[in-house]
């Protein structure tokens, strides 16, 4: 079934944005062999100016709960199947996400970013299944991270051949 990805996303209620916009001078994503390698990307979302808008910001822990830190990375991931979209043309193409590797701003003393980062784990695995969306992770805590965001991840998925 051709776009059987994006059919499961409008099962899961999720449409998805254009994909962020860089905020530097890189690219979103690049295609080596058969993986992609994402660029770092936040949980922006697109303001009535069409201005990437980040709803969640601070650290978790002081400024944020792990629940909004969840939120944030799910969005987080949204907009990594938006870039994963614009670059490979079709979700379809993807065979599995092999690794994310998060950082999640947080209060001193914070010790558990796994937590904030299930939000797009989760994501993954309920659109791919646990064989194609369950995934290697490293999950970091930062001091800070650009825009004030509370999350941030890049991936490495495997492509079909």
């Amino acid at each position: 079934m051709p776009h059987a990805t994006e059919a499961r996303l409008k099962e899961m209620g999720i449409v998805l944005p254009r994909r962020p916009k860089p905020i530097g001078n890189y690219l979103p994503g690049v295609v080596v062999g058969n993986l992609l390698f994402t660029s770092g990307t936040l949980g922006t979302r697109p303001d009535e100016n069409d201005n990437d808008v980040l709803p969640y910001v601070g650290k978790v822990g002081s400024d944020l709960t792990i629940e909004e830190g969840y939120a944030s990375a799910r969005l987080m991931a949204i907009n990594h199947l938006a870039m994963m979209k614009a670059v490979l043309g079709d979700l379809d193409r993807v065979k599995r996400i092999v690794k994310m590797i998060g950082y999640v701003t947080c209060a001193p003393g914070f010790t558990e970013p796994h937590l904030v980062l299930n939000g797009a784990s989760d994501l993954f695995v309920e659109l791919w299944g646990e064989e194609s969306g369950k995934h290697a992770r490293a999950a970091l805590t930062q001091h800070e991270l650009g825009l004030n965001a509370p999350v941030e991840a890049d991936l490495t998925v495997e492509l079909h051949a």
